[in-house]
């Protein structure tokens, strides 16, 4: 599902109406997330989000990931495996695995550490340490205490924020912002907006460290520039992939949003390949979306005429970044 509009607008009707509901809901989720979680033998660093919806967990996952991996470590991804029928746990291989079984982003994490995919978290960490995992980095889980965390980080986009601030369903937040502020250890701010300059001041207000970082094209992207293409995401804010491809100099004739880790149908499939055809454009979607389409035969097609854009995050400090992970790294294993 896509979230409704009024999530990102100030508070009206339907999030008052809605916001007993938030509160119930809400207080049930802070009260869950105090609890204490089995250890893993092994630092857990955990990137969640407090939203629902996309903000930049998983490039901000693969970017610490890469950090921890120069620092000498062993990085393992855990994940639930979002939208997988595997319950796990289980090692992602990319060549045997689909998006149907596993989730797309532990299809996409996979590809550059090793991925645990686990319902039950604790098992999977078990999974990952007998595999040689030396830290595991948990990609989302923030709000559940099934696994003791050693380090929490708070991905938010700088542009929508946390929203109206209101808790699902009156708003998009997955438990009180301050309930979760108290049970982080750090913020990471993706790009710019309007939003950024609040959260900064409520997480140092909290003494958190706040990182800010952006998500920059890989130089690959360059060569989509000039082209005249027709877009097409499932994932939490199309409209960013868009505009990212309009920044790049790519003409988007055609752009086609679906909602978040949307499953593509052999029809949709074959409607993009004759829209894009009949107009002569060229098929740009996202790796996330590219994972999703791989290894269904009825989207094969389609998967070998789409381009992707590859984005990773970049911070502005990452002294500050390898600094929070040295010491977390020396804390849990003292």
């Amino acid at each position: 599902m896509r979230a409704p509009a009024f999530y990102f607008q100030p508070p009206g009707f339907l999030s008052t109406l809605l916001s007993p509901f938030g509160a119930v809901y809400g207080a049930a989720a802070a009260a869950r997330m105090r609890k204490d979680g089995v250890r893993a033998g092994v630092p857990v660093i955990c990137i969640g989000n407090p939203t629902l919806g996309g903000a930049g967990k998983t490039p901000t996952a693969l970017a610490l990931a890469a950090m921890l991996a120069e620092m000498g470590e062993r990085p393992f991804f855990l994940s639930r495996g979002y939208g997988g029928s595997d319950a796990g746990p289980v090692l992602v291989d990319t060549d045997a695995h689909r998006a149907a079984e596993v989730g797309d982003e532990p299809l996409l994490l996979a590809q550059a550490f090793p991925t645990v995919v686990a319902r039950d978290r604790p098992a999977g960490a078990k999974l990952a340490t007998a595999s040689d995992a030396s830290v595991l980095v948990l990609d989302d889980g923030f709000q559940n205490p099934s696994l003791a965390k050693d380090c929490s980080l708070l991905v938010i986009d700088g542009g929508t924020g946390v929203g109206n601030g209101h808790v699902f369903p009156a708003g998009p937040l997955r438990a009180p912002f301050d309930a979760q502020l108290a049970q982080a250890q750090g913020v990471v701010l993706v790009g710019k907006g309007g939003a950024s300059a609040s959260i900064a001041r409520d997480a140092e207000a909290r003494k958190l460290p706040v990182f800010r970082a952006k998500l920059v094209p890989d130089s690959a992207a360059s060569e989509l520039a000039g082209n005249k293409v027709l877009a097409f995401a499932g994932i939490g804010h199309p409209e960013k992939f868009f505009s990212t491809l309009t920044a790049l100099g790519a003409e988007v004739v055609e752009q086609r949003a679906f909602p978040d880790h949307h499953r593509f149908s052999a029809s949709e499939a074959d409607a993009l390949l004759a829209a894009a055809q009949a107009r002569g454009l060229l098929l740009v979607t996202t790796e996330k979306d590219l994972v999703r389409l791989k290894g269904e035969p009825s989207l094969a097609e389609l998967t070998a005429q789409a381009r992707t854009l590859p984005v990773r995050l970049q911070f502005e400090n990452m002294d500050g970044v390898r600094d929070l992970l040295n010491r977390t790294l020396a804390k849990a294993r003292a």
